[in-house]
């Protein structure tokens, strides 16, 4: 099984934690990461643009003038698309549909191999607890200073009880925290290093390496 130094908040070492194959130990595809990359970005889309039709946009439903005689065009209606102001032909769509799909296997197989990179690259630090009083910000700042991380772009995964590490984060720059239980890989792409609590590791072992 892979290893990992856990830390204490004050930056010392409290031993060697053992992490799971399933997660910490799988070898890379990078096209299987990318794919998954893809599909969440797509999901995530939303589609702005939007055009109105020739049934959508304002004006009357009367005929400009008479079919014969006038010795212009025929035309019934204001609203077509070749008049000005008139509705739009095969324009963009807000009801677009962009999103993907992918097995649900292979996404936590992609997810695993970016966790596994962030440990073989060194850029994975496991603290058994982030002792954060009352959300001080400060307090939190003290203790990043102690452990491996300083002037990266950091991502704190604890449990999702842990609401006060969140708020004591939300003012330090390049510093983000997320629950365990939406871990994503996106997110962990993101950021440079990755700082999990010794509880968080074990709830992610325990969600995603299910088949």
């Amino acid at each position: 099984m892979a290893r990992i130094t856990l830390y204490t908040n004050d930056g010392s070492s409290k031993g060697e934690l053992l992490l799971d194959d399933a997660l910490f130990g799988v070898k890379i595809n990078p096209a299987l990461v990318h794919e998954a990359v893809v599909m969440q970005t797509a999901n995530a889309r939303t589609a702005i643009a939007h055009t109105k039709t020739r049934g959508e946009v304002a004006g009357t439903g009367k005929k400009p003038w008479k079919q014969k005689g006038t010795g212009r065009a025929r035309h019934g209606s204001r609203r077509s698309p070749i008049w000005i102001g008139g509705g739009i032909t095969f324009g963009p769509r807000n009801d677009r549909n962009f999103s993907l799909k992918m097995n649900r296997k292979a996404r936590r197989k992609a997810l695993a191999m970016v966790l596994t990179d962030k440990l073989t690259s060194e850029r994975l630090v496991a603290v058994d607890d982030l002792d954060v009083e009352e959300g001080k910000t400060k307090q939190l700042v003290k203790t990043l200073a102690y452990l491996p991380l300083t002037g990266k772009k950091t991502l704190i995964v604890t449990t999702p009880e842990h609401k006060i590490i969140s708020r004591a984060a939300r003012n330090i720059p390049n510093v983000e925290t997320l629950p365990a239980n939406a871990l994503n890989i996106v997110d962990l792409l993101r950021f440079d290093c990755l700082l999990m609590t010794e509880s968080a590791i074990t709830m992610i072992t325990e969600i995603y390496k299910k088949n």
